[in-house]
């Protein structure tokens, strides 16, 4: 699919509050303003995810607008020993985020967990305090990088604003168990996945990113799929030496939901993937009015790409994740 492609800022929702039907296509930097309206439905949140050779980390601020649900997740690679703190916050009351991505901080505290995300001049401060794991890392912002920003349109009253940022080098520290791991900025990276949007009820997707250098350059891989499917949208893409490359094909995603360990498979035109699980992460929230059920895997990926030019992207040796959603909110 030919996707247009936004190069000035932009509001997304109308005075109405639907959807600008201007607003929809991709742009390299978030230059989308998400002005929301309609209490009740809309969707916000900001997810970090941090590899490094030993560690997955994992922080997300969401607003359901009824409901706020924020969470720490932190894996030891080598041991597979897992940390997992979620808090449910009712109304989301406290919960602050900001209006753009990029811009402003990000804040909450619930049940033992707080969480601070603040925009400095070196990048995105990310810090989460519990009573077993304190994380300070920043997120590097390089010059010239580029990012990912798609508009999702299902209609003109559901549609979803998402940012996936990858590739960012990590520095900072974790305290785990007694334990205080540095992170070194040239073997860890961080992903955003910032989103706003209004949704159905029900959907799953599936989601993947990964970071690594093959034939020394630097590849980030973005996939998506199932959401967009139908919305003449996807949020696939390449990134080379922090340049994107939009993908605009739908994908096939072909993964055993009763072996999660097993090869994961990701085709399409000009795209074949291998996923090789080394970890499962299985996650779920039942509330009355929500109901989330994830399984994350994390690993390594194998396989090529096909740029925006033609040229054909290896993307052997990428370490990374690819998930499963499936959510009624």
């Amino acid at each position: 699919m030919t996707e247009r492609e936004i190069t000035e800022p932009i509001d997304l929702c109308l005075p109405d509050g639907h959807l600008n039907p201007d607003a929809v296509g991709w742009s390299r930097q978030p230059l989308h303003t998400p002005n929301l309206r309609m209490w009740g439905r809309a969707k916000r949140w900001e997810y970090w995810g941090i590899l490094t050779p030993t560690h997955m980390i994992g922080v997300t601020v969401s607003s359901l607008d009824y409901a706020g649900l924020e969470s720490l997740y932190v894996l030891e690679r080598a041991t597979h020993e897992e940390v997992v703190v979620d808090a449910v916050v009712p109304l989301a009351r406290g919960v602050v985020l900001p209006e753009r991505c990029g811009v402003g901080r990000s804040h909450a505290s619930a049940h033992g967990l707080t969480i601070d995300i603040d925009e400095t001049d070196e990048g995105t401060r990310v810090r989460a305090v519990t009573s077993d794991v304190s994380l300070d890392i920043v997120a590097a912002r390089p010059a010239g990088h580029e990012c990912l920003a798609v508009v999702v349109p299902w209609s003109a009253r559901r549609f979803q604003y998402t940012v996936k940022d990858l590739g960012r080098p990590a520095s900072g520290v974790l305290h785990i168990g007694g334990e205080r791991v540095e992170i070194d900025p040239s073997t860890a990276y961080a992903v955003l996945d910032h989103g706003r949007g209004k949704w159905p009820y029900a959907i799953r997707w599936n989601w993947s990113a990964s970071h690594g250098v093959v034939d020394g350059q630097v590849i980030d891989l973005q996939l998506g799929g199932r959401w967009t499917d139908g919305t003449g949208s996807t949020e696939n893409a390449v990134f080379v030496d922090g340049g994107a490359h939009k993908i605009g094909a739908q994908l096939r995603w072909r993964y055993d939901r009763h072996h999660w360990l097993r090869p994961w498979h990701i085709e399409g035109p000009g795209i074949d993937v291998t996923f090789h699980p080394e970890h499962e992460r299985e996650a779920s929230t039942f509330l009355v009015l929500v109901a989330n059920a994830t399984h994350q895997c994390f690993g390594r990926f194998e396989g090529y790409v096909t740029a925006d030019d033609g040229t054909r992207v290896r993307v052997d040796g990428l370490d990374g994740w690819a998930e499963e959603a499936a959510n009624r909110w």
